[in-house]
């Protein structure tokens, strides 16, 4: 386990800016939720803050995080958790350090049995290394869940399982991935109503479907320079999207060797380099959506339609905000009717450690904090996140709040969307400790091939990514 260890110091740093590209972000797979969930490079603190909130006189609890803003959600969620349980009171000291210093920092501590915080952030990407020491290092959230495992999206809880089949971590949000599309953009260019338009989204179905659309769509369009949508070189979403709807995991789970030569792949893959033979999309500006150059692609109309988790939507409203009221939200095509639809990218997983002289109130008060219907109000109301309790999906109140800011920038209620899909049509694809020198691999070399050069060859180029991936497991 030593060198394992060692090993995983030595690529934190790397695994961060890896996965916030190749994923979501900071609070984004294998991504940005995989450098954090929001781009754990972009989300992440750079320097040391420390808070601490509640009852001087309660328990006192440390917690780690890389974002203040999740610090800050601990600091309102103890004071309510002390108004409830007047008897067990907590003070929680709520430190945020620099992404890499605190995963080095936490798996320095875990492997040393001391050092370590009650509770700790670790990023969905880190996850693996952490989840290695399984209950010797973290404490098993399963009974301290109970009560909410019932609506719980399944699928993201098991982002954070070990190989013995507990929970390790509470998570922050689904992530389930949805597509964008620019109404105001196409209706403008198209000659038909908002309502026209919508209807046309709503038909969409199958990627042959999609298409179709898009062909539709820039037959309206005279402009040079503007396609459909955008695929990723410097990310590995789309091929996520695949891999799910066919049930697919490139990263084998505990049990199986890596193999990434899968017919969802190649069937993305060969989709998206028709699409570019086409002229239907065109290779992300700077590699993804998810970049300055990718924000103004979408602000300049180059494209108005693409797929991203539904935490992307606070990319608009703090990147983008002239864009409000243009956009609507909707499910993914598939490749065959019937096939699931989404799948979670990127996240958080918040863990109890086995160090903590306080196991049971830390684990009660952090799944509480981040499953009850008070601590997912937080979630959603202040970091914009899908939550992952789905019976709020369908609360009036929780869903449809007019004061809410995604619900005011967005066309139609996102929350909608997310009861539409269901949450057993949202899939997981594992991240284990195969998966940086997956992600790593097909984001500098794989996509490059294939989608720089349509005409490359993509069995020989998932050739050369499985022998390289070989290499390594």
């Amino acid at each position: 386990m030593k060198k394992k260890l060692i090993s995983a110091l030595l690529c934190t740093s790397m695994a961060a800016s890896l996965f916030a590209g190749c994923g979501g972000a900071s609070e984004g797979g294998v991504d940005p939720d995989a450098a954090t969930e929001e781009a754990a490079e972009e989300t992440a603190e750079s320097e040391v803050v420390t808070n601490t909130f509640g009852d001087p006189n309660g328990t006192h609890l440390e917690m780690w995080t890389f974002v203040e803003l999740h610090g800050q959600h601990y600091g309102v969620m103890a004071e309510e958790w002390n108004k409830q349980h007047p008897d067990n009171t907590i003070e929680i000291t709520c430190t945020t350090y620099p992404y890499g210093d605190m995963h080095t920092k936490l798996l320095t501590a875990l492997e040393a049995g001391t050092g370590a915080p009650d509770i700790c952030d670790v990023e969905v990407g880190q996850f693996p290394n952490v989840v290695e020491g399984l209950d010797q290092w973290l404490v098993p959230l399963n009974d301290y869940a109970a009560d909410y495992l019932d609506t719980m999206v399944t699928a993201r809880m098991e982002t954070y399982q070990g190989e013995d089949g507990n929970y390790y971590g509470a998570p922050y949000h689904v992530g389930a991935t949805v597509m964008y599309y620019n109404v105001a953009a196409m209706s403008e260019a198209m000659g038909l109503t908002q309502d026209e338009v919508i209807a046309k989204i709503d038909a969409v179905k199958t990627w042959d479907d999609y298409a179709a659309l898009g062909e539709e769509y820039l037959g309206s369009v005279s402009e040079e320079g503007k396609y459909w949508t955008s695929v990723d070189t410097g990310g590995v979403d789309w091929l996520w999207i695949a891999m799910a709807e066919y049930g697919d995991d490139w990263t084998g789970g505990f049990d199986d060797p890596a193999n990434v030569q899968l017919d969802s792949v190649k069937n993305m893959l060969s989709m998206q380099q028709d699409w570019l033979k086409s002229g239907l999309a065109e290779v992300s500006p700077d590699g993804h959506v998810d970049l300055e150059a990718g924000f103004q692609n979408i602000m300049d109309r180059n494209i108005v339609s693409f797929p991203k988790a539904m935490w992307y939507m606070s990319r608009f409203t703090n990147y983008m905000p002239e864009e409000s009221g243009n956009w609507y939200i909707a499910k993914c095509p598939v490749f065959e009717e019937g096939q699931i639809c989404s799948v979670g990218i990127g996240g958080t997983g918040t863990v109890v450690t086995q160090q903590s002289e306080n196991i049971d109130l830390a684990a009660e008060f952090l799944c509480w904090a981040k499953m009850s219907e008070e601590g997912e109000q937080h979630i959603w109301d202040t970091l914009g996140f899908d939550v992952c309790n789905a019976a709020l999906w369908t609360d009036d109140a929780f869903a449809h709040d007019e004061n809410n800011q995604y619900n005011q920038f967005f066309i139609n209620y996102p929350y909608d969307v997310l009861a539409d899909i269901g949450m057993d049509n949202i899939g997981k694809i594992s991240v284990v400790s195969i998966s940086p020198t997956i992600n790593e691999y097909f984001c500098t070399t794989t996509l490059n091939e294939v989608l720089e050069d349509p005409d490359y060859s993509i069995d020989d180029a998932l050739q050369e990514a499985q022998d390289a991936i070989d290499m390594e497991q």
